[in-house]
């Protein structure tokens, strides 16, 4: 062994048991707040906490499995919604018209938005900055609409009706309103724990390469087209686990939930919270639903006071909540130690 090759190989070494140290302290983290999420019936009887709470986790996954196109990768997508409504029909759908239990479902949303998935993101990912934006945003339009024309298989404009079947499996009654609640967390938790993974792997880095000189990236020999194509299904995965968390708490699906405007509330989210920091998006989804619920008990125009939200956290922040708040804390930081 040569002495580059020896020296590479010690500092190898502190670095992988750092990230294995990283994984084990998220894992823990996770637990904790899956602990504290599912204790939270215990101590209070609003309903209305845990319907938010519910609907915090279909919009967290949501918002943050775009993050991993926009802030991890540099890909702008504005069609992102189409995998948080394509996962609430498929779901819905095979409930309906097949019965079979709900895991068995679940796994099969995934697998068909994984078909999906692959087929718009080899198209797309070829396509640069403005691009690729608007050519999710046509491919989301277009299942829109066929959602909106074929009413005899999705309900078109009226949405799926008759409700969600909800057999029990396992002991888990999710027509149980408060098990709904626990398992609604629970994919909360799990999603954003493998997305967290996701993000600090080497392909996670390797996405950041790609973000910032896709050029060098290729030279450097990355596969850029499929690292994007890769990352572009799997953020659409845990996109469409959002949308079945929403379809069981709405027990339905609409065609609200594959428009456009679903997308832009995604974006709208990250602009909130953030896109440098992981856990920007929960804040982002936090602040906004929030922020429809107070504001929509006051005034109709609740639109204008979120577009005053908008300005001040574009031209005022500049920035994402948790981004300034990352920022400022760091900066503190540093100036304490300087001192």
């Amino acid at each position: 062994m040569t002495e580059l090759e020896a020296g590479r190989a010690q500092t190898l070494v502190p670095q992988r048991g750092g990230a294995a140290l990283q994984r084990y302290r998220d894992v823990l983290i996770a637990l904790i707040a899956f602990a504290v999420l599912a204790s939270l019936p215990l101590f209070t009887g609003s309903k209305a906490l845990l319907d938010f709470v519910i609907r915090c986790s279909a919009y967290g996954l949501f918002a943050t499995s775009l993050n991993l196109l926009v802030g991890y990768t540099g890909l702008t997508s504005f069609g992102h919604g189409m995998f948080f409504g394509l996962g609430a029909y498929s779901f819905g759908l095979i409930m309906q018209k097949l019965g079979v239990p709900i895991p068995i479902a679940f796994v099969a949303t995934l697998a068909i938005t994984a078909i999906v998935a692959a087929i718009i993101g080899a198209i797309c990912v070829r396509l640069k900055e403005i691009y690729f934006a608007f050519v999710t945003l046509a491919f989301q339009m277009l299942i829109h609409s066929t959602i909106l024309s074929w009413a005899s298989f999705t309900g078109g404009d009226q949405g799926l009706r008759g409700g969600i079947p909800r057999p029990a499996f396992l002991g888990i009654n999710l027509a149980n309103h408060v098990h709904l609640y626990i398992a609604s967390c629970a994919l909360l938790i799990l999603g954003l724990l493998a997305m967290r993974q996701i993000a600090q792997s080497p392909f996670g880095y390797t996405l950041r390469m790609i973000r910032d000189n896709a050029a060098r990236a290729s030279f450097l020999g990355i596969d850029v087209w499929r690292a994007k194509l890769t990352v572009f299904v799997l953020a659409a995965l845990f996109a469409a686990m959002g949308g079945m968390v929403m379809a069981l708490f709405v027990s339905g699906a609409y065609p609200e939930f594959a428009y456009w405007t679903i997308s832009g509330e995604a974006i709208f989210i990250n602009m909130l919270g953030g896109v440098s920091t992981f856990l920007g998006p929960m804040v982002g989804t936090v602040l906004l639903l929030l922020l429809n619920d107070t504001v929509t008990r006051f005034t109709e125009y609740h639109g204008i006071v979120l577009g005053v939200v908008i300005l001040f956290f574009a031209l005022g922040l500049r920035k994402g909540l948790l981004d300034f708040v990352a920022e400022w804390y760091a900066h503190r930081r540093e100036t304490g130690e300087g001192r």
